[in-house]
């Protein structure tokens, strides 16, 4: 089987053998996909021609009755995706429905934000603005959708809530979508445009699946255009530095690697809710998605009094784990997606243990149900670095898989400064009971992360998780993490939206305010 391209209103196969696709548990290959021969030029000039003046023409309520009829055409054909994730991807029927139902959900969020700015087509920042003695005379900031098409460039972890998470904000902001999954996990993003495609739900040129490499896709940008990205730092750098790009002010949005970390409060001691919160989650965010989360808890602080009975409590945990092959009903974690990540979380892996000893992960290991020669396993690792202050690795070399590591701090200073060697953080948790302990942590880490989760006993069962993005709050992080900002309710419209001040008549303002939705309405 060859996944297809779905560019120019037509679908297209690659004219080479293309890339297989396999199954990380057996090996078998399930698909194989190619762009060659793909006029990838022609597809984006179709999406910005045809698409977007019709996605234009709509209203945000319109739209967003768009957004909602993908949302239920997938949800009419869920089951099938999790038998593509298990496949594609290795993933539990648990992992599998937080990338599928979170495209879902993310779906229906945006849906209904449509329907809340209602029939406006550009977004109004505030009122008015006197600018001079006369008071006839006055501006205002209006956004209003860019005329170019959004290109999304996506990460292997993700590819139904990678997908659907990008293409549910540009689709609503009017702006049509060119999506470029991951080839090693594409199938899934196939299978799930393909349903969306067959409904006939979007106007022809709304939205565009390019399976294969990305070739000259950075060529055919212009300054209309969205560019958004997640994956390693590297390809960032690449597609941000790319000479077309540059010269044209591409608009870029970046989520790339982040050494994420969750601090243990000084003031939860064995015994109490916050301690065992925190040795929960660190578990949960080491095994789940095979730790291949963006979002992930690479590094673990605590108290330098408890870093013993931390490391026995989340040991016991992790021991407990089943890694293996998912389709067995035992199994609670699965592989990574390919030879090629399993070769990658070894490297990082043998980086890390210079810095820090092993708690748990390096026993004799054999998966359940799987060849470990033909799989893609690591079992799940717990270092422990001593001296994280005096060490480099275990704060710059991710392990993007079951991997964390244990450092003690001594105070909260300490705790936020080693937090901070992370380079700018996609995520930070913080466990403790103690408000002002909080509240210094907030602020602390504020500057270094794009999302801090505080948790104490009072919302221990309800905290939606470290590593959970919900589409109401920003996704995105500073330095390392790339940059940018991703998701935000009504903000995250922003990037696909040119604001611009109107400066001229007061009467003429109001009619123009009057067919615009208030952003902070």
């Amino acid at each position: 089987m060859k996944l297809s391209s779905y560019v120019g209103g037509a679908w297209v196969e690659g004219n080479d053998q293309g890339t297989p696709l396999v199954d990380p548990v057996t090996g078998e290959e399930l698909a194989r996909a190619s762009t060659a021969g793909i006029d990838i030029g022609a597809a984006m000039a179709h999406g910005r021609a045809v698409g977007g003046p019709a996605l234009r023409a709509m209203t945000y309520a319109q739209r967003g009755q768009l957004i909602a009829s993908i949302a239920e055409t997938l949800s009419a054909n869920r089951d099938a995706y999790g038998e593509i994730a298990l496949a594609n991807s290795g993933n539990t029927s648990t992992d599998a429905a937080i990338d599928i139902d979170g495209g879902i959900a993310t779906l229906k969020f945006f849906a209904r934000l449509g329907e809340k700015l209602g029939d406006a087509q550009a977004l109004r920042d505030g009122r008015f603005e006197r600018l001079s003695r006369e008071e006839s005379f006055q501006a205002m900031h209006l956004a209003v959708p860019i005329r170019g098409i959004a290109v999304h460039v996506n990460a292997f972890n993700f590819p139904s809530w990678g997908l659907w998470e990008k293409a549910g904000v540009a689709l609503l902001a009017g702006v049509p979508v060119l999506t470029k999954p991951a080839t090693a996990t594409a199938l899934l993003s196939y299978r799930m445009v393909k349903d969306v495609i067959d409904a006939g739900i979007l106007p022809d040129g709304a939205l565009s699946l390019v399976c294969g490499a990305a070739r000259d896709i950075s060529d055919h940008l212009t300054g209309s255009d969205a560019l958004a990205f997640t994956g390693s730092a590297l390809t960032a750098n690449a597609l941000r530095g790319h000479p077309n790009v540059v010269a044209s002010s591409v608009r870029v949005n970046v989520e790339a690697d982040s050494l994420n970390t969750s601090i243990l409060g000084p003031d939860a001691g064995v015994g109490c809710a916050e301690f065992d919160l925190y040795v929960r989650e660190v578990a949960k965010e080491m095994t789940q998605k095979a730790g291949q989360k963006c979002t992930a808890i690479r590094r673990a602080l605590v108290p330098a009094a408890l870093i013993g009975e931390v490391a026995e409590a989340i040991g016991a945990r992790l021991v407990k784990t089943v890694t293996g092959n998912p389709r067995n009903q035992d199994v609670t974690m699965g592989p990574l997606v390919n030879k090629s990540q399993q070769a990658a979380v070894s490297d990082a892996l043998a980086q890390l243990k210079g810095e820090a000893e092993t708690i748990i992960g390096d026993d004799p290991f054999e998966p359940v149900d799987a060849d470990a020669d033909q799989s893609c396993f690591i079992p799940p690792t717990l270092l422990r670095c001593k001296d994280p202050k005096a060490a480099d690795a275990v704060h710059s070399v991710e392990a993007f898989g079951p991997v964390c590591t244990l450092m003690p701090y001594d105070g909260a200073a300490d705790a936020f400064a080693l937090a901070a060697r992370g380079g700018g953080s996609l995520a930070a948790s913080v466990f403790t009971g103690d408000g002002g302990f909080a509240g210094d942590a907030v602020l602390a880490l504020g500057a270094d992360h794009g999302r801090v989760l505080v948790v104490d006993e009072s919302v221990g069962r309800g905290q939606t998780g470290h590593g959970i993005v919900m589409p109401q709050c920003v996704h995105g992080g500073p330095g390392r993490a790339g940059g940018g900002e991703e998701l935000g309710g009504l903000r995250s419209l922003a990037f696909y939206h040119q604001r611009l001040a109107v400066q001229g008549r007061i009467d003429w303002l109001e009619g123009i305010a009057e067919k615009a939705a208030e952003l902070g309405g």
